[in-house]
């Protein structure tokens, strides 16, 4: 045999041998890959479905969804870590829940939040209850309804218009504003008006109110109620009607007030004059005459300058 022959021979040998090894290798790699393919896995692949997704499952004309692979399924558990994360958002989600809590309008939008209530506010405000004994001091500023200022006008009757009659009574509340304020026709005929100091005139009293009618409304209106006028006495007689004293504030009869007033202490001084030296003020000026209303208004912002001693001496002498 020529050389040629013989390495022809050698080479085919080789061929087969290196043709053997690789079928060899490749059995061995294919039993492998099956064997990994019967645990579910392969590393660094993704095991071979039986069927793929279009595919369905039909047992007697019923068809079902094929079943997802372990590795699927895992895809949609949580990592641990994760899952601890997302436990400790919901933890801290759940301690702020009481904070705030945006609502939705019909709209779609949202309205503010509304503000973190602290559990702490409804303790420190709690309710009234039974067991609160705890009542506000009565002074003329926590029950301002208790009290009311009265002034009224007088006109005259009789020979030369000696004998006075009520011709407009006024009351205002401890703040000033009207309580009562209308023109009284007297029981007997006007001889004097008094327009100089009174302010009325024969064509206020045509319509008027007749005198038993708003004495009934004025004595209704100053029962219970602490009355404050000036020379508040002449206002009950035109009235007919006395006043408890307790009960009877007059601001001509205070020595404390004619003091601020620098007046001397048992001085009877006029509304005028009182209101001018403490709040430097003019009332009762003009022709028109007087004002009522100016009048009770008067009275009661002089009363609130010593309400507080005044009250304070007479509670000294019960």
């Amino acid at each position: 045999m020529s050389n040629t022959a013989s390495n022809m021979c050698l080479s085919g040998e080789a061929a087969l041998r290196r043709m053997g090894n690789r079928k060899w290798k490749n059995k061995r790699f294919y039993k492998n890959n099956q064997h990994m393919e019967r645990k579910g896995f392969q590393e660094g692949t993704q095991p071979r479905r039986p069927f793929s997704q279009d595919q369905t499952l039909c047992h007697n004309g019923a068809c079902t969804e094929p079943p997802q692979p372990a590795y699927a399924q895992s895809k949609s558990l949580p990592h641990p870590s994760s899952a601890l994360h997302c436990s400790s958002r919901s933890s801290a989600a759940t301690l702020n829940q009481h904070s705030w809590t945006p609502t939705v309008n019909s709209e779609g939008g949202h309205n503010k939040p509304k503000e973190p209530v602290s559990p702490k506010s409804s303790a420190a405000n709690p309710g009234p209850s039974g067991s609160s004994c705890h009542k506000p001091a009565a002074t003329s500023e926590t029950i301002p309804t208790k009290y009311l200022a009265m002034d009224c006008e007088m006109v005259g009757a009789g020979p030369k218009g000696h004998i006075s009659q009520l011709a407009r009574c006024s009351l205002v509340s401890f703040d000033g504003d009207i309580v009562y304020d209308k023109f009284i026709n007297p029981p007997m005929p006007v001889t004097d008006y008094r327009t100089r100091w009174s302010g009325i005139r024969k064509r206020d009293l045509v319509m008027a109110t007749p005198y038993s009618e708003a004495r009934k409304e004025i004595l209704r209106m100053l029962m219970g109620k602490v009355v404050i006028g000036h020379a508040v006495h002449n206002d009950f007689k035109v009235l007919g009607y006395s006043h408890p004293a307790a009960l009877t504030r007059d601001t001509s009869r205070i020595p404390l007030l004619n003091l601020k007033a620098g007046f001397a202490e048992h001085e009877c001084a006029s509304l005028k004059r009182l209101t001018k030296a403490i709040f430097n003020r003019d009332i009762q000026t003009g022709k028109k005459g007087h004002s009522s209303v100016e009048d009770a208004r008067a009275t009661m912002e002089l009363y609130k300058v010593v309400a507080e001693e005044w009250e304070r001496t007479l509670a000294s002498k019960l």
